[in-house]
This record gives structure tokens, sequence and C-alpha cells, in this order.
């Protein structure tokens, strides 16, 4: 159901939340040269690092289980308002061209729909409603995992996104930017980087932004390694749908097996320009379709088609 607190309610509830805290020290940052403000502005984003650095125990056991699921067929599910929002559907809409998933592995739901990811949707995201029908429409299943961000750690839609998903047995995280959050304790693995005020009271999107950018990109950077996506740290499945990335894939099978030019080009006709099956076919010298078997008997791992190659 929408939100129906009182605006005395919220206003409670903001004063008690550390991304919404006013710094006093803060107070006169408009009358400063513009230099000066950019060093404190610096200075603040250099410490997400280390709020991060402090639940990577945390986010490591998340990833983990999430893999654990994908490798299964399962997918992998932001849901977000405003900033929190569209930093789940950019994760998700990079998958693609990175590690070559289909567009239905890795989805990004954001509060009001794609037009809330340039445009203010006003209500959206103290839906819990609008979250449950978003969610209702993908089928979860027990392979799933959906992630609730949000800084506050309160956002009806994120945390009506956790409670739907639990219904449904999928997996849960929570991904907040305050201690104790509601959205925390509602998931399996709730994830809370506690990155202190804003520099501009309120505005979370910068610091609370960051951390959620650096976060979702170990969720889904370190999953798709535990898919066997890369090989060591080179982008073997990335799709080569442009003149950039099929330079790109030239120069991964280059550094993979430092073959001549020729046999990569050669390499790469042979396999329909899939990065990983030229690798395969030059390292361990066969010819595209005893490549694609090898790792289609892999699970798509690199490593195991190799040493099974012999």
């Amino acid at each position: 159901m929408t939100s129906t607190s009182s605006p005395r309610d919220v206003r409670t509830e903001l004063e008690s939340l550390t991304t919404e805290a006013f710094r006093p020290d803060f107070a006169d940052i408009d009358r400063l040269p513009t230099l000066d403000i950019a060093r404190l502005m610096n200075g603040e984003d250099a410490t997400v690092a280390g709020a991060v650095a402090a639940r990577l125990p945390q986010i490591a056991a998340a990833i983990d289980a999430v893999a654990e699921r994908m490798a299964r067929g399962g997918r992998l599910v932001y849901a977000g308002a405003g900033t929190a929002g569209r930093m789940g559907v950019l994760d998700a809409s990079e998958c693609p061209p990175t590690f070559n998933t289909d567009p239905s592995r890795v989805v990004g739901l954001i509060a009001g729909g794609r037009d809330a990811v340039v445009t203010s949707v006003e209500g959206a995201e103290d839906s819990r409603d609008l979250a449950e029908a978003d969610l209702k429409a993908l089928a979860l299943t027990p392979d799933d995992t959906v992630v609730g961000i949000s800084a506050s750690g309160r956002t009806p839609y994120a945390v009506g996104a956790v409670e739907h998903a639990r219904t449904c047995r999928s997996l849960t995280i929570g991904l907040a930017c305050n201690p104790g959050s509601p959205l925390a304790a509602a998931a399996d693995h709730g994830i809370e980087i506690v990155v202190g005020p804003e520099l501009l009271t309120g505005s979370t999107r910068l610091k609370s932004g960051t951390a959620q950018k650096l976060v979702l990109n170990m969720l889904s950077t370190i999953t798709m390694i535990r898919l066997g996506k890369t090989y060591g740290n080179l982008m073997v499945d990335v799709r080569a749908s442009n003149d950039k990335l099929r330079a790109r894939s030239h120069r991964i099978v280059a550094l993979a097996t430092g073959a001549a030019e020729e046999d990569i080009e050669r390499a790469l006709t042979a396999t329909d320009g899939e990065v990983k099956n030229a690798i395969l076919a030059l390292l361990a010298d066969v010819d595209g379709p005893t490549a694609a078997r090898l790792l289609e008997e892999s699970d798509g791992h690199l490593r195991a088609a190799l040493a099974a190659a012999g």
C-alpha cells in the first residue's frame, strides 16, 4: 500500500537518519571559493571506500549466495527509487555488453517505471503495492535474487520489493546507508554502508549514491567472475557489438594467448567472434565446434574447458 505517514512523522523520521543529518561545519559552504568547495567534496568522497570496506564480509556472503542461484538459472533484480533506482538500472544495463548476459538475467526496476530514470515520478517511492506489481510481472522463483536499494533504508518501494520477494522464497539483499534500517532487517543479507551526513544536507545522490554504485559494481562483477564470465581479469564474454568492442575482443584474445595477429583473426572468424571460444581454440589447439562443445560441457568456465581439453 501507499505510505500514509503525516508530514510531521516524516520530519521526525528524517531527523533520525544519519544521511539526513545537518553539518554545521558546512553551513557557510556557499561563501567559499570554488576550489575550496571542490576540496571539501573530494575529501568527503574519499571516505566512502572505507565505509564500503567495513562491510566487505557481508558483501562477499551476499555475492556467493547470488552466484549460487544465478548458476542455476536465476536472475538478479535491483529495485529502488530515485538515485538508488537509477543506480540499479545503470548496473543492470551494463551487464549485457560487458558480460554478454541476456538482458533478462540482470534487471533494474525503478519506482515509477522507465520514465523515472530521467524525470521525477512523484509518490512512486512511497508505494509498496507498486513494488509488488513490478515484481509480480517477473514471476519470481527461489533461484532469483532481489536487491532493495535505498539510502535511508526506509523507502517503501525498496522495502516492499524485498518483502514480496521473500514471499516468493527468492534471495533478498537490502542495501542501505543508515544503520538499523528496516530494509536491511527485512532482507536475508543486510548491507548497510554508513557514509555519514552529506555535504549538502539530505542530498543522498552524493556519498550515498557513490557507495551504492561501489557495492553494485561488486555484486554484479564478482558474481560474473564466479559464473566464469572472465578469464583472469579479462572480459572474455564481452559482446563485440561495435568497432571499439571488436578491437577490444582482438586485444583480449591477444593478451590471453600471445598468439600472432593473423592466428587471432582466424580463430575469431572460426568461432563467430566469440572471444572465449577463440581463446580456447588457440590455447587448446582445437577447432571452433570443439571449443564450443568443451565450453558447453564446462558451463562456460574457460579454465575448466582448458583442463578438459588436456
